[in-house]
C-alpha cells in the first residue's frame, strides 16, 4: 500500500507541476507575437542554435539553443524572471521546451506558434 501511495503521489505532483507550467505559457500567432515584441523592455529569445541565429533572427532578439546542457545557466544570467520572456524557433517546436523549461523557472512565457517559419510567412 505504501508504494501506491508513493506512486500516486509522484503522478499526482508531476501533473501539478505540468498544469502550473501551462498556466505560465501563452503560444500566439505571428501577427499577436508581432505586435507584443515591438513594445519597448521585451524579452524576446531565439532557442535555436547559433548557426540558425546568425543565418536569420527577428531584430533585438538574443540567442538562448534550448537544446545546449547550460539552457537555464545562460537564461537565469540573461533573462529577468519579473518579466515576460517572448520565445521561438524554426518552426514552434523547441520553443515549447524551451517555454516549459522557462516556466519551470517561474517565467511567464509567450510562444510563438509555428516560429520563425510563420513569422516569415505574415
Amino acid at each position: 500500500m505504501n508504494k501506491l501511495k508513493m506512486i500516486f503521489s509522484a503522478l499526482f505532483g508531476a501533473t501539478l507541476a505540468a498544469c502550473a507550467r501551462s498556466e505560465n505559457i501563452t503560444t500566439v500567432d505571428a501577427a499577436a507575437f508581432e505586435r507584443a515584441v515591438t513594445k519597448d523592455s521585451v524579452q524576446l529569445v531565439d532557442v535555436r542554435t547559433a548557426e540558425e541565429y546568425a543565418d536569420h533572427h527577428i531584430l533585438y532578439a538574443v540567442n538562448i539553443d534550448v537544446m545546449q546542457p547550460d539552457f537555464k545557466d545562460k537564461a537565469s544570467a540573461m533573462l529577468d524572471a519579473s518579466r515576460p520572456a517572448y520565445v521561438y524557433c524554426r518552426s514552434g517546436k523547441r520553443s515549447l521546451t524551451a517555454a516549459g523549461i522557462l516556466a519551470g523557472m517561474g517565467f511567464k512565457v509567450i510562444n510563438l506558434r509555428g516560429g520563425i517559419i510563420e513569422w516569415d510567412n505574415k
